[in-house]
């Protein structure tokens, strides 16, 4: 088949996938197996070898990220039961002072955004807002806009998120290279987005009149309504035995350093030493991720009373949560080697080489627009690594230059939360903005964010 009939092909794959998922609502698991199906035959694998071919395609990418999307959420579950999440955002209210509660708040969502999906971060955390808005008589979104922007960008650009890890996986980046470079990254853009929240904030936007109740309301019906309702710091210092500051940050940091210490290790130690060899098994993510659940378990639930039995069952209960965002990875993974197995790869690789535009930028512009047409981050970065995995596999690319690659399309899925994204609609509800307001403080904000990364990236690339 010629480079145009693949080229049609694959437009009209990428075509019908967005249809499924923006106008017929299919789940983007299915989506995408149904589209990587209708491009392999089309496209010309044999019938026989289809369902090996999706089977290569599931099991490579799966066999990367799913432990570490498990392990992951299983970190970020024991923190959030334990009380540890309430605990983090109080003590950086406390250390940063009154004044600057919506930094304190900003930084915990940063800190809580690593091992905590943005959704379930959000949730945690709106509570708190909500609490110190009512004592302080200040808006809402002073203190959400930032703390919410702050989560979603870590849940863009760093691993152990699922479209971090699988984009990674999908370029051959290197997880320890992208979080050396990811998190001052994504620190720099969480205080670009602070600063600029501050002056959005400025102006007072209206709540809906049933945040504005539950907020500056009476309030005592939704006390103990989660998610809705605010949580007052003595129910934390109540709490039996509440797990430190402290405690909570280094059961954070914990996977990041080994992660951290496994890369600078291989790169840096001599081939054959005891302590290189030491260092890259526990600084394999999947590695580094089972010794902070191991650690989170003990001091965070043995240590506290919890039974063997209360801790398999907190574990446990993170897993539902994470299956589909786990099964959606494998799914992309399937679409990118259906695009290599037909050739398409190639294909699309000589039209973006003809581009002349650097990969960084075709990195970003690609998420990004997959990012505002179909709303998910995670299946615009899945996606776009697919697409762009054959180019970047005629350049010779350092590994951290593959890194910053990743980090570039951690920017584009950080951009254009809209109304087809349920992130938007979360934040926005749970906020109580309209729509109109949505857009011009949320999707503004996190669009400037995302445009912030990748310059960040661009500066980065210049000088690795």
């Amino acid at each position: 088949m010629s480079h145009g009939a693949l080229l049609a092909v694959a437009a009209g794959g990428v075509a019908l996938l967005l249809l499924m998922i923006i106008k017929a609502k299919i789940q983007p698991f299915v989506a995408l197996v149904v589209v990587s199906i209708g491009v392999a035959l089309t496209a010309g694998v044999p019938a026989a070898e289809l369902v090996a071919t999706i089977e290569e395609g599931m099991g490579s990418t799966l066999g990367h990220i799913a432990t570490i999307i498990a392990l992951g959420a299983m970190i970020g579950r024991i923190i959030e039961l334990s009380g540890g999440a309430a605990s983090l955002a109080h003590s950086l209210m406390d250390r940063f002072g009154e004044r600057r509660t919506p930094l304190a708040l900003t930084a915990a969502g940063f800190l809580l955004g690593i091992p905590v999906f943005f959704e379930v971060g959000l949730i945690i955390l709106m509570p708190i807002a909500y609490g110190v808005a009512r004592a302080s008589r200040k808006p809402l979104l002073v203190y959400a806009l930032p703390m919410g922007a702050a989560m979603l960008t870590v849940h863009a650009f760093l691993p152990p998120h699922p479209g971090a890890v699988a984009a990674a996986t999908t370029i051959g980046a290197d997880q320890g290279w992208v979080l050396l470079f990811g998190i001052p990254v994504t620190a720099v853009v969480i205080l670009l987005g602070y600063l600029l929240a501050k002056r959005m904030t400025r102006r007072e936007y209206p709540m809906t009149a049933d945040v504005y109740a539950k907020v500056f309301g009476d309030g005592d019906e939704s006390e103990n309504e989660p998610g809705t309702g605010p949580a007052p710091k003595a129910a934390v210092e109540g709490a039996e035995n509440p797990p430190s500051f402290g405690m909570v940050v280094s059961l954070i940091v914990t996977p990041i350093v080994l992660i951290l210490l496994g890369t600078i290790g291989t790169n840096f130690l001599s081939e054959g030493s005891t302590l290189r060899a030491v260092l890259t098994v526990l600084g394999a993510p999947m590695v580094a991720l089972l010794v902070a659940a191991a650690l989170a378990a003990y001091f965070l639930g043995a240590r506290r009373g919890w039974s063997s039995a209360r801790i398999s069952e907190v574990m446990g209960s993170a897993l539902p949560g994470v299956a589909m965002v786990i099964l959606v990875a494998g799914a992309g993974g399937v679409f990118g080697k259906v695009l290599v197995k037909t050739g398409i790869g190639d294909a699309v690789a000589d039209v973006l080489d003809r581009t002349g535009l650097p990969l960084l930028a075709l990195a970003f512009a690609m998420t990004m627009l997959l990012r505002a047409v179909q709303g998910s981050t995670t299946v615009a970065l899945v996606t776009t690594a697919g697409l762009i995995t054959p180019l970047l596999q005629r350049t010779d690319l350092s590994p951290q230059q593959l890194a910053l690659v990743c980090l570039a399309m951690g920017a584009g899925g950080l951009s254009v939360s809209h109304i087809n994204d349920a992130g938007y609609w979360m934040f926005t509800r749970l906020v109580g903005l309209e729509v109109g307001d949505g857009l011009r403080t949320w999707t503004v904000l996190t669009t400037a964010m995302g445009v912030a990364g990748f310059l960040l990236t661009s500066l980065l690339w210049l000088v690795v």
